[in-house]
C-alpha cells in the first residue's frame, strides 16, 4: 500500500543517518544477553514505550491498555525518521523499551549493541512456534537468542493484467524463461507496451529477487562475516533483468510508487508488476477504473525451484536499557500473535502478518472484489511460506543498499552492467565492514 511505500522510502534514506549516529556508542562485540532475573515480573504498574511507523498503531495499543491496566504503553509514531530518531535515542540513553525494526537494518543495530536479548524469558523463546519460519530465522540470528519478535512481512507475487495478457494470447507464465518470452511477445506486438518496469533506485526489491533465487549474500561462521553479495546466484538474477534491459523489454524511467508508474500503468503501457503483499492495495486506490482487470499470480520461478522471495516487513525490537523484559515479552507477543490484535494492524496500517494464525485472518481469506473476487492472499500465504529461512542481512545493509542502487542506475542508463552494480554491492559491504572493524571475507 501506499503509506508502506514511503515508509520503506524513508527508511532508506533515514538509515545513514540512523548508523552514523550509532556507530559513535558501538562496541566490536555484542554484550546483549539478559540475565534470568531481569525477566522477573515488576511489583507495580510498568510503562512501556514503543516506537514504530504504523499507521493506527495507537488505536491497537489503546486496545491493550484497556485490558492491561498495570501494563500501560505508550506509542510514539517516528515514520518522518525512523532511524535517526531512534540513533539519537540510543547515543543519549533514552532508547524505549520497544521499537519498530526492518528485518534489514536488524544485523546492523546489533553489532552496535542496541538490543536486549530476552531469551531469559519463556514466554519469548516459546513464541517460535508462532511465526513463519524466516522470520524468525531473522530475529534471532540463527538462533543465537531473541532480539525482536516478527511483526509483518512482504512475501512476493507477480501482479498481471489478465485482460493484455488474453489480448496477446499469452498463458500465465510459470518461470522466469517464461516471463522473458512473454516479454519480447508483448513488445513485438505492441512497442509501447513492456512486461513490467526495472526500478534502479530500489535495492530492496532487486535484494526481494536476488533472495528467491537462493543468493545468501552473507553467511556469519567462524567469527566473522563472509560476503557473497555477487554470488552465482546473484549473477543469474542480475544477467536476466540485464537482458530484458539491453533489449528494452521493460521500463527503467519509473520509481516504484510514484506518479509516472501510475500513469503508466493506466496508459495500458505495462502489463504485469512485480510487487510484494502490501501492494494489492496500490493499484486498488489509485487505479480504481482497472478493477476487474488483475490478479495475483505466484512468483515465476528459476526452473523447478518453487522459493519465493520477500519485499519488506518489520519486527519489534527489545532494544537496548530496557528495564522491564518480563512486561515487554508480554505486549510484544500480544501485539504480534494476538488475533484482534492483527486484525486491527491489518485493518488500519495495512500490515501483512508474520504469525502463522495472521494469515488466517478472516479479512485475509475472503475474496478481494477490485481482484475480481479472487482469494489473492492465499498467493503471498503460499508465497510466505516458501521463503529461504538461510537468507541473512549484513550489518552494513543500507550502505550496501545505497552502493547498490547508485550502480544499478548507471548499468540502467549504459554505463556498466548490473553484474557490475554487484561486484560493487560487494566491494562496499566488504569495505564498510572494515571501516566499522566488523571481520569480513570475500566468500565463495
Amino acid at each position: 500500500m501506499s503509506n508502506t511505500v514511503t515508509r520503506i522510502r524513508l527508511a532508506t534514506v533515514a538509515a545513514a543517518a540512523g548508523v552514523a549516529v550509532l556507530a559513535g556508542c558501538s562496541s566490536p562485540a555484542p554484550s546483549d544477553k539478559a540475565s534470568a532475573a531481569s525477566c522477573t515480573p515488576a511489583k507495580g504498574k510498568v510503562t512501556l514505550q514503543y516506537w514504530n511507523t504504523v499507521p493506527g498503531m495507537d488505536k491497537v495499543v489503546a486496545l491493550w491498555n484497556e485490558k492491561n491496566p498495570n501494563i500501560q504503553v505508550q506509542t510514539k509514531n517516528i515514520s518522518n525518521d525512523q532511524y535517526g530518531t531512534l540513533g539519537n535515542a540510543l547515543k543519549a540513553g533514552k532508547a524505549p523499551e520497544l521499537a519498530q525494526v526492518g528485518y534489514d537494518e536488524l544485523p546492523s543495530l546489533r553489532t552496535q549493541n542496541a538490543f536486549v536479548d530476552v531469551s531469559a524469558c519463556s514466554a519469548a523463546t516459546a513464541a517460535k512456534s508462532k511465526f513463519v519460519p524466516w522470520t524468525w530465522s531473522q530475529t534471532s540470528f540463527g538462533g543465537t537468542g531473541v532480539f525482536a519478535l516478527p511483526q509483518d512481512t512482504g512475501p512476493m507475487a507477480l501482479y498481471v493484467r489478465s485482460d493484455i495478457f488474453k489480448k496477446h494470447g499469452l498463458q500465465i507464465p510459470k518461470t522466469w524463461d517464461e516471463y522473458a518470452s512473454d516479454a519480447q511477445k508483448l513488445h513485438k506486438a505492441d512497442p509501447e507496451l513492456s512486461i513490467t518496469f526495472f526500478d534502479p533506485n530500489n535495492a530492496e526489491w532487486f535484494n526481494g529477487l536476488l533472495w528467491q533465487n537462493n543468493a545468501e549474500m552473507y553467511q556469519y561462521s567462524g567469527d566473522k562475516w563472509h560476503v557473497t553479495v555477487a554470488s552465482e546466484q546473484s549473477k543469474q538474477v542480475a544477467e536476466y533483468w540485464q537482458k530484458l534491459i539491453a533489449g528494452k523489454l521493460v521500463r527503467t524511467d519509473l520509481a516504484n510508487g510514484s506518479t509516472q508508474m501510475y500513469a503508466a500503468y493506466q496508459k495500458d503501457q505495462i502489463a504485469s508488476y512485480v510487487g510484494a503483499a502490501w501492494g494489492y492495495s496500490m493499484f486498488r486506490d489509485n487505479l480504481p477504473k482497472q478493477a476487474g482487470k488483475w490478479t495475483i499470480v505466484p512468483m515465476p520461478t528459476w526452473g523447478t525451484n518453487g522459493a519465493s522471495g520477500d519485499w519488506g516487513g518489520s519486527t519489534v525490537a527489545f532494544m537496548k536499557g530496557n528495564k522491564h523484559l518480563y512486561e515487554s515479552v508480554k505486549f510484544n507477543t500480544w501485539l504480534n500473535t494476538d488475533p484482534e490484535a492483527l486484525a486491527l494492524e491489518n485493518k488500519l496500517g495495512g500490515l501483512y502478518p508474520a504469525a502463522n494464525d495472521g494469515l488466517k485472518l478472516p479479512a485475509l481469506s475472503k475474496g478481494v472484489p477490485y481482484y475480481n473476487n479472487e482469494k489473492i492472499f492465499d498467493v503471498f500465504a503460499d508465497s510466505s511460506r516458501n521463503i529461504d529461512t538461510n537468507f541473512a542481512w549484513g550489518p552494513t545493509q543500507k550502505t550496501v543498499n545505497l552502493a547498490l542502487q547508485d550502480a544499478m542506475a548507471k548499468a540502467t542508463a549504459g554505463d556498466g552492467t548490473l553484474g557490475d552494480a554487484l561486484s560493487a554491492a560487494q566491494e562496499s559491504a566488504l569495505k564498510s565492514m572494515k571501516d566499522q572493524a566488523i571481520p569480513a571475507a570475500a566468500g565463495k
